[in-house]
This record gives structure tokens, sequence and C-alpha cells, in this order.
């Protein structure tokens, strides 16, 4: 690979890099933001009775809250995996760049 093609290849790799560092970003506050739910959920049910229909549809949010909890640690696996193969590409494109000038 040449110098320009390397470098266009390292731009391109930045900024899929950066892409994916916000997307895990969002994740993981939207994480934050489900804890923070399940813990208000959790407060609000304890003066409840256990038989209480109240209750019953706070366990129910609780549930739902949980598979999108879930959810969302799949997508951030997802993209952590994505981050660690395009850190892998950076550092190969790296050492051909460097070639490719050891070469001029």
């Amino acid at each position: 690979m040449g110098v320009l093609t390397s470098s266009l290849r390292m731009f391109t790799l930045q900024s899929q890099r950066s892409d994916l560092t916000y997307k895990i970003d969002l994740v993981s506050q939207a994480k934050a933001d489900l804890a923070n739910q399940n813990a208000q959920l959790i407060n609000a049910g304890t003066d409840l009775s256990a038989d209480s229909p109240v209750l019953k549809q706070l366990e129910a949010r609780k549930e739902r809250l949980h598979l999108l909890e879930k959810k969302l640690d799949q997508q951030l696996l997802h993209y952590q995996t994505q981050l660690s193969m395009i850190d892998a590409q950076m550092k190969h494109c790296s050492s051909d760049f460097d070639a490719s000038v050891k070469n001029m």
C-alpha cells in the first residue's frame, strides 16, 4: 500500500473508530438511565403489598427494563468487537504506512 492509500485508509478507520466510540458512549448512557429507572421502580414498590395490582405492574415494567438492558448489553458487545477489529486494522495500516515511507 502506498503512502497516500495508507493515509486515506487510516483516515477512514479513524472516522469509523470515532463513530463506534460515540455509539458505545450512547449505549453506556442508556444503560445508566435504565439502572436509574430500575432503582426508582424498586423504591416505588417497597410500600406496596404483595398482592397489589400496582406492584404487579411495577414488576412487569422491571422485567421489560431487564430485557432492554440485555439488548443494550448485546449491542455494546457488538460495538466493542467492531472497535477491536478496527484497532487491529489501524495497527496493520500504520505498519504499512511506515514501510511505505521507509521505501521512499
